[in-house]
C-alpha cells in the first residue's frame, strides 16, 4: 500500500472519529436544559405567593424554555401553590386547595400537551397521582401580569396544598421539597 494512500485512509479515519465524538457531544448538549434568556426586574409590589419568590429590583433572573429530559423518575423540585385564587391554563378555571392538582415548568407543559394527564410524584418516602392543570411559566415573570414574582426554574413542579398533605410533608416544613416524577397510567 503507498504511503499516500495510507495518509488518506488514516485522514479519513481521524475525520469519522471526529465526527462520532461531535455527535455524542451534541447529543449531551441537547440532553440539558440552559437558560434561554433573562429577565432584570424593575421596582414593583409583590402579590406572589412567598416573599422569597418576589423579584427584587435590580436582580436578574433566568427564563428557560426548556425542561430537562423526562425519565422513568424525572428530578424536580416542588413548590407549594394555592390554585384556588388564580385560573389555570389548561382548562381556565381554579381548583381547590383540596384537589391534588400540578403546574409543569414550561418545557415539561410542552405547550398543554400534557394538560390534564396524570402524573405520580414521589417524595418524603410517599407517592401521589395528581393531575397536571397548568403551566409554571419559566419564561415571563418580575411584572405587574405575574405579581411580580420570579419566573419559573427549568424543573419547578408548583403544587396544591393537598398534594403536600398526600406526600406528609408537616406545614411547618419549607414550601420547597426535592421529588421525582413519572407518567402515570391512570
Amino acid at each position: 500500500m503507498p504511503i499516500s494512500h495510507f495518509l488518506l485512509q488514516l485522514t479519513i479515519t481521524t475525520f469519522l472519529f471526529l465526527i462520532l465524538q461531535t455527535e455524542s457531544s451534541i447529543r449531551i448538549i441537547i440532553g440539558t436544559c440552559h437558560a434561554s434568556g433573562f429577565i432584570t426586574s424593575k421596582a414593583g409590589t409583590c402579590t406572589a405567593t412567598t416573599a422569597a419568590s418576589c423579584c427584587l429590583a435590580g436582580q436578574t433572573y433566568p427564563q428557560y424554555r426548556c425542561s430537562p429530559p423526562i425519565t422513568g423518575a424525572t428530578s424536580a423540585i416542588l413548590y407549594k401553590a394555592s390554585f384556588s385564587n388564580t385560573t389555570t391554563k389548561c382548562e381556565n378555571k381554579t381548583y381547590p386547595d383540596s384537589e391534588l392538582v400540578v403546574s409543569l415548568s414550561t418545557g415539561w407543559y410542552n405547550g398543554g400537551t400534557r394538560c390534564l394527564k396524570n402524573v405520580t410524584i414521589e417524595g418524603n418516602g410517599n407517592s401521589v397521582l395528581v393531575r397536571i392543570v397548568g403551566e409554571c411559566d419559566s419564561v415571563n415573570g418580575c411584572e405587574e401580569s405575574t405579581g411580580n414574582g420570579q419566573p419559573c426554574g427549568e424543573n419547578w413542579i408548583m403544587a396544591s396544598p393537598a398534594v403536600w398533605d398526600q406526600l406528609g410533608v408537616p406545614q411547618t416544613q419549607s414550601n420547597e421539597l426535592d421529588i421525582t416524577w413519572s407518567d402515570s397510567s391512570s
